[in-house]
């Protein structure tokens, strides 16, 4: 590892948004690992662990477009800090509620939507606000890809820290550390220093400018087929997550600290992916570097799906997050380095929607068919599908390369042609 990989944080402003998310979002992975714990132990149902994430992400499904228009119509700073108020609210009426013991299923479902609702309107805002952070634009792909690497640090320490605090001090305190994490990220914000927002005429209303959004990933193929590319991994793939409760208490015989193990070490696959990605030098073939990603991360479900072997399992869970990785990172640096900046906000929540909105969808079926053929052969299957969607991937960038040859002979030869 070397200096490049950390240049985005020559930039004053992302150096602290980094700070500050770091350590909200450590709290966040300690408050979903512990929603999934007690909805299970609540429950012993792997579908109820489909409904959560569907409660939790499907609202931002429904809502993020209109996140998107938003994001490009108002202040994205005001609003990022507005959604960010939002959810430490969230946080702090879901840890009254486990601390005060009189909770049921029902109402941990409610909240779960209520911050699916707000992330709708944060994850649009807060994507295109690190672009207006970083100074030089050369370093947006790096940004994002220690982005990333924030991500699933947070993943690797959230969970592990959540198993250990819901074994010796129970699930109430790790639903209060979270809401305790959201004044750092609220800090963060408030100190920095960002450029004097212009306020510019919008002369359509809010649906007119999602029409124009939609026209524009039209318009640009290459984009639509990354979002599409990610809606299936979201669909079909990314909610295996749903089913590690069952392999640590079915498989390994084990309690809250063997899922935060298991999920820990799915972070430190991403974390490790992140940083290989954060390090790459400028240049690099990312459309390469997804689909061969995608199918690391369908060997690694493969491998995981049916081992008994606790440490043998431990490293097939990591090689998954690394290949998971590249879905999320690659496809937003994509998206980010080539659209208009006008339209940043509004792709960037179609963006939102396939990688968010999908994967309640994903749960539930994932949920549903576990009930029909067991865990570890839903994950077999989610694997071959990664397998599957890698060598589609492949298939269309061998396509697009023959397609630029064809177009540069083409040009060659009326050049040709002019000249005789």
């Amino acid at each position: 590892m070397n200096i490049t990989t950390f240049k985005a944080f020559r930039s004053r402003n992302y150096r602290l948004y980094f700070a500050g998310q770091s350590i909200s979002l450590i709290g966040t992975w300690m408050q979903k690992t512990a929603v999934s714990w007690v909805i299970y132990t609540l429950t012993h149902s792997t579908f109820m662990l489909g409904l959560t994430l569907f409660a939790s992400q499907f609202p931002s499904f429904l809502l993020s477009m209109f996140g998107g228009v938003v994001s490009d119509r108002y202040n994205r700073f005001r609003v990022l800090l507005t959604t960010q108020v939002a959810s430490m609210i969230q946080a702090v009426l879901l840890a009254v509620l486990i601390l005060l013991k009189h909770y049921a299923v029902w109402e941990i479902l409610t909240l779960s939507v209520l911050l699916g609702i707000i992330n709708a309107f944060d994850v649009p805002a807060r994507q295109s606000l690190v672009y207006e952070m970083i100074e030089d634009k050369a370093d947006l792909p790096n940004a994002l890809a220690l982005n990333s690497s924030m991500v699933n640090l947070s993943r690797l320490i959230g969970p592990a820290i959540a198993g250990f605090v819901l074994e010796t001090l129970g699930d109430g305190v790790c639903f209060a550390l979270n809401a305790a994490s959201f004044i750092a990220v609220l800090a963060s914000l408030l100190m920095m220093r960002m450029p004097q927002y212009v306020k510019t005429v919008h002369k359509k209303n809010a649906f007119g400018e999602l029409k124009e959004g939609l026209a524009y990933i039209k318009a640009t193929p290459s984009i639509g087929f990354v979002i599409m590319m990610l809606g299936l991994i979201s669909l079909f793939v990314l909610p295996f997550s749903t089913l590690i409760p069952y392999y640590a208490r079915e498989v390994f015989k084990g309690n809250a600290t063997t899922f935060g193990v298991i999920d820990s070490v799915i972070g430190l696959g991403a974390f490790s992916g992140a940083i290989f990605l954060a390090s790459l030098k400028t240049g690099s073939n990312l459309k390469k570097i997804l689909s061969i990603n995608t199918l690391v991360f369908g060997a690694g479900l493969i491998l995981f799906s049916h081992e008994k072997l606790y440490p043998l399992a431990l490293v097939f869970a990591t090689i998954a997050g690394f290949g998971m990785m590249s879905q999320i990172t690659i496809s937003n640096t994509l998206i980010q380095t080539t659209v208009a900046p006008a339209m940043r906000g509004r792709v960037i929540s179609f963006y939102a929607m396939a990688f968010f909105g999908l994967q309640p969808i994903g749960g539930l079926l994932v949920g549903s068919v576990s009930k029909w053929i067991g865990s570890p052969d839903t994950i077999l299957a989610e694997g071959f599908i990664a397998l599957l969607i890698g060598l589609l991937h492949m298939r269309y960038l061998r396509k697009e390369k023959l397609k630029q040859t064809h177009n540069v002979m083409a040009v060659e030869e009326q050049q040709i042609q002019a000249v005789v």
